[in-house]
C-alpha cells in the first residue's frame, strides 16, 4: 500500500475497521502521535490526519505511538505480488539475523536479487530503510515489554536487541520524548500489575519463570479450528493442547552460536482480537525470534478479508467448504514438521505420532517444563544429520523406533541437506525454489513437498490435489477437474486446501 487515499483512509478511520488493522496507520498532527484504525480514542479531524503504510514510517516522520491502542500489537500484513512478497522475506530475516539489517549486501546475496531491487522493493513496500524497519521493530518491541512485564529496564533494552542500556534510552527518548522509566510510570499497563519491580532475569534465570506478550490478529479468527489441527498431529512430549492453549518446547540458537531452551504457550484473548504468548524467561535473549514463530505457527499476518474475497466461491461448488477466519497452521520448527511430515507418509495419524514421540524421546533432550507433558525437545537436524554421517546406518539407528529403512533415510539425508545449506526450511527462503530441492531428495514426493510449503515455508499458494482428504471433498471430480476448479482460488489455494480438510471433519486428517 504505497499511495494511501486519504479520503478512504479518513472513512477507515471512523468505522474503525478492524479489517485494515495493521494495513494502515494514522499520525495526527495536533499531538504528534500515531494510532492503528481500531483506536478508541477521539477521531481527530481529518485535516490533521497523515496516513502511512507502516509503523516505521509513521516513526520516521516524528510521530510517536499511542498509549491507548499501542501500535506495536498491529496484526502484519501478507501481501502475495512478487516486489512486496521480496520485501515480507527481507523484513523477516531481518528479524532473524541482524546482520541484514545493517548490510544491504548481505541481505540481497541471502535473497539472491541486486542490492538496488531489493531497496527499491523494500522502500515500496515500507516506505522506510531496512535499517529504519529494525530499529522500530526494536522499539515496539521494548514498548510492549515496558507496558505489559515487570523487567527492568536494562533487560527490556536487551531483549529487544540493543545492544547497551544507553543506546536504547537515547533512541526510546529521540522517538518518543519520554525515558523508558518515565514511560513505564504512565503506562497504563502497569497498573494492573502493580509497579513493575526490576528483575535480573537475562541472568542465570528460572525456566519456570516467564512473561506474557500479546499479539494481534485481523478478525474474523477460528481459534478452535487451528487448536484442534495441531492437537491431532502434536508431537506428545514435545507439544500439548490443554486448557484451551497451545503450549511447546523451544529451542533456539542465541548469540555466538548458544543454545536456549524453554517453552511457550498460546492461548486466545478474544476480546482484544489477541493470542496471549507467555514464553519462559530462558529465551528472553530470542524473544523478537519466538513470537516471530509464533505469529507464522498462528497464521497471524493473514488478511482475511483478502482471503474471504477469493475464496468464498468455494461455497458456491460445496456449501460450507469455507469458513472466513480459517487460518493456515505453520509451524514453529520446520525441521520438527518436515520429519513429522515423513513419519505420516502412509500410515495413520496415530501411528506417525507414535513414531515422533519415540524419535523425541530417544534422540533429543530431556527439558524440565512446568508441564508434565512437555517433557523432551525435538532432536535438531545437526543431531540428526550427525547420526546420519556416523559409520552405523541411519536405518539401523532408528529402525528400533519402528521407523522403516526408506523413511530413516530421508530424515537424514533432509537433515544432511539442511546442514550443508542446500535446503532451506524457512520464511526467508524462495518456496518455488525450495520444493523443486525437496523434489530431488529421495523420498519426498509431490504430495509431502506440498504440504512442507503449506506448513513450513509459508507458500499461501500450496495445494497437493492429489491428497486422499482433498479429493473426497470434492468428489466425483477428478484429479484434472479439481485442478481446474483451483485456478479461481489462486493465490490462496492453501487455505482452500485446509478449509476441504475441515470440511471432512469427524474424517481423519492426513499427518
Amino acid at each position: 500500500m504505497n499511495a494511501l487515499d486519504h479520503e478512504s483512509c479518513y472513512a477507515i478511520l471512523c468505522a474503525h475497521d478492524a479489517r485494515f488493522d495493521g494495513r494502515i496507520f494514522v499520525g495526527v498532527s495536533s499531538t504528534g502521535i500515531y494510532c492503528r484504525p481500531v483506536c478508541r480514542a477521539k477521531t481527530p479531524r481529518a485535516e490533521n490526519c497523515s496516513f502511512f503504510a507502516s509503523a516505521a514510517e509513521a516513526e520516521a516522520k516524528g510521530f510517536r505511538p499511542c498509549l491507548k491502542c499501542r501500535p506495536e500489537l498491529a496484526p502484519g500484513e501478507a501481501p502475495v505480488d512478487a516486489s512486496a512478497r521480496m520485501a515480507q522475506r527481507a523484513a523477516l530475516i531481518i528479524e532473524e539475523d541482524e546482520r541484514a539489517a545493517s548490510s544491504i549486501a548481505y541481505l540481497a546475496r541471502l535473497l539472491q536479487v541486486s542490492e538496488r531491487q531489493l531497496r527499491r522493493n523494500f522502500e515500496e513496500t515500507y516506505n522506510v530503510a531496512p535499517v529504519q524497519y529494525l530499529q522500530t521493530r526494536k522499539l515496539l518491541l521494548a514498548k510492549s515489554l515496558l507496558t505489559d512485564t515487570r523487567l527492568s529496564i536494562a533487560d527490556v533494552a536487551f531483549t529487544a536487541g540493543f545492544k547497551s542500556v544507553r543506546r536504547f534510552n537515547e533512541l526510546f527518548k529521540q522517538r518518543y520524548r519520554l525515558a523508558p522509566r518515565d514511560f513505564r510510570k504512565g503506562s497504563a499497563g502497569t497498573g494492573e500489575r502493580g509497579a513493575p519491580q526490576p528483575v535480573a532475569l537475562l541472568r542465570g534465570t528460572d525456566p519456570a519463570q516467564s512473561i506474557t506478550v500479546l499479539l494481534c490478529y485481523r478478525p474474523p479468527y477460528q481459534w478452535q479450528t487451528i487448536l484442534e489441527f495441531l492437537a491431532t498431529r502434536l508431537i506428545d512430549g514435545v507439544e500439548s493442547v490443554a486448557e484451551g492453549s497451545y503450549r511447546r518446547t523451544v529451542r533456539m540458537i542465541g548469540a555466538e552460536n548458544t543454545v536456549l531452551s524453554g517453552w511457550v504457550q498460546v492461548a486466545p484473548v478474544p476480546t482484544k482480537n489477541a493470542l496471549a504468548v507467555t514464553v519462559s524467561t530462558s529465551l528472553l535473549p530470542v524473544l523478537a525470534r519466538v513470537l516471530a514463530r509464533v505469529r507464522f505457527l498462528f497464521d497471524l499476518n493473514a488478511n482475511p478479508a483478502a482471503i474471504d474475497r477469493c475464496l468464498e466461491v468455494m461455497n458456491a461448488h460445496k456449501p460450507g467448504s469455507y469458513v472466513a477466519g480459517t487460518r493456515v497452521p505453520g509451524c514453529f520448527d520446520p525441521f520438527e514438521m518436515t520429519v513429522r511430515a515423513i513419519l505420516g507418509q502412509q500410515v495413520t495419524v496415530k501411528a506417525a505420532q507414535t513414531l515422533a514421540r519415540r524419535l523425541a524421546q530417544t534422540f533429543g533432550e530431556a527439558l524440565a517444563t512446568p508441564f508434565a507433558e512437555l517433557t523432551h525437545l525435538f532432536p535438531s537436524a545437526a543431531a540428526i544429520a550427525e547420526l546420519a554421517s556416523s559409520p552405523q546406518p541411519i536405518a539401523d539407528q532408528l529402525g528400533p523406533l519402528g521407523i522403516t529403512g526408506a523413511r530413516a533415510r530421508c530424515i537424514g539425508t533432509l537433515a544432511q541437506a539442511l546442514q550443508r545449506g542446500d535446503v532451506q526450511l524457512s520464511l526467508a527462503a524462495n518456496p518455488l525454489e525450495q520444493m523443486q530441492k525437496l523434489l530431488a531428495l529421495p523420498g519426498f514426493g509431490p504430495w509431502t513437498v506440498n504440504y512442507v510449503a503449506l506448513r513450513a515455508l509459508g507458500w499461501p499458494d500450496a495445494f497437493p490435489h492429489t491428497d486422499y482428504g482433498i479429493k473426497k471433498a470434492l468428489e466425483p471430480l477428478t484429479e484434472q477437474q479439481i485442478l481446474a476448479l483451483s485456478e479461481a482460488w489462486k493465490p490462496w489455494r492453501s487455505y482452500a486446501t485446509i478449509n476441504l480438510w475441515n470440511s471432512l471433519k469427524p474424517a481423519s486428517p492426513r499427518t
